[in-house]
């Protein structure tokens, strides 16, 4: 690939203690990588190198402080603060949340800016990571309010694609945040992204209930009833191939979820705990609708195990991956729709 078109991939290294770090160096041991992209880690040659000397990792590192310096055939770091940082792996500790954010906000800044293509993030946590200037329960809805467009959460592999209609809230709350009009925006958010980053014309959309059972007839519940299937009813006579409530045991069970492009989950763990069961380890996290490309893999900070070299690169290779074929897939849209007569 000629070095002035390769995609860059702007990497934020997530918390300080966690294995962020640890997956980005094994992602990068092999340089054929480099084929692939350029990567931009955010963060600081003293922590890196730190995590490099805990898991004798042998992945070169190329400090640069200024974006303008990337080289096209390094791994590069861009040193965004100079001051020793306390790390204790495998802590959640306040230092560690606050750097991890320094390193998004940054990245993100660059993102807007159009100096990185695409954006990975290494796992933040929730927690730690609170402060004056970052109040969100997570990546999500921070995008969403720095970036332009309204977010969906898609947890995904190759094969399967589910959203979330809500995401970071209390089960207390789903119900009643569950309405017709957030319903028929995330459908339009999941096909849309269907069409423009994945290349599917006429995706089908599955809907899942949001009580067990799709409420039994309003012996459970009376939302399915009353207002998801007129909602569904009225997408479909849109010209949208959305199909549903359905309940989620029996399709995941049956494997119902094989016949769609797109799935709709009511809350958080409807939608992850079976795809995690799925996938676990191969998946990846977009985040679809909004002005930019970010990717993320599945797993969390991993403290448990973070500086013991045994955390899997599997699943941030597979976002890395994600986020190039998502913005060559969304370029090539918006040069088809902007140009409908050329022929490619």
């Amino acid at each position: 690939m000629d070095k002035a078109n390769k995609i860059i991939v702007g990497i934020s290294i997530g918390d300080l203690n966690g294995i962020g770090i640890e997956v980005i160096l094994k992602t990068f041991e092999d340089k054929r990588m480099l084929d692939f992209c350029t990567p931009v880690l955010f963060g600081s040659t003293k922590v890196v190198s730190y995590h490099k000397k805990a898991l004798d990792n042998t992945t070169q590192i190329h400090g640069i402080l200024d974006i303008n310096q990337i080289n096209h055939t390094k791994v590069n770091l861009l040193n965004i603060w100079k001051e020793e940082v306390e790390i204790e792996l495998g802590k959640a500790t306040k230092i560690g949340g606050e750097y991890a954010a320094k390193s998004l906000e940054t990245a993100v800044n660059h993102l807007k800016e159009k100096k990185i293509d695409v954006l990975l993030t290494a796992p933040i946590n929730k927690e730690t990571i609170q402060s004056e200037n970052f109040d969100f329960p997570g990546h999500t809805e921070f995008l969403e309010g720095k970036l332009d467009g309204k977010s969906l959460m898609i947890l995904m592999t190759s094969e399967l694609k589910i959203g979330l209609i809500t995401g970071h809230i209390p089960i207390s709350k789903v119900a009643e945040t569950v309405t017709p009009e957030l319903i028929q925006e995330k459908v339009a958010i999941m096909q849309r992204s269907l069409q423009q980053d994945f290349g599917i014309r006429k995706p089908k959309i599955a809907i899942l209930g949001l009580n067990p059972h799709n409420g039994d007839k309003g012996v459970i519940g009376q939302e399915e009833d009353e207002m998801i299937k007129p909602t569904i009813e009225a997408l479909k006579e849109s010209g949208i191939l959305v199909f549903g409530p359905y309940a989620a045991d029996g399709f995941f069970g049956a494997k119902t979820y094989t016949q769609f492009d797109g799935i709709l989950a009511m809350y958080h763990d409807q939608g992850l705990a079976p795809f995690k069961a799925l996938s676990f380890g191969n998946g990846v996290n977009y985040t679809a609708g909004l002005s930019e490309i970010r990717t993320s893999p599945d797993h969390g900070t991993g403290f448990e195990i973070a500086g013991k070299n045994t955390a899997s690169s599997d699943s941030f290779k597979e976002a890395l991956f994600t986020a190039i074929a998502i913005y060559k897939a969304r370029k090539e849209y918006q040069e088809l729709t902007e140009n409908p007569l050329k022929k490619k």
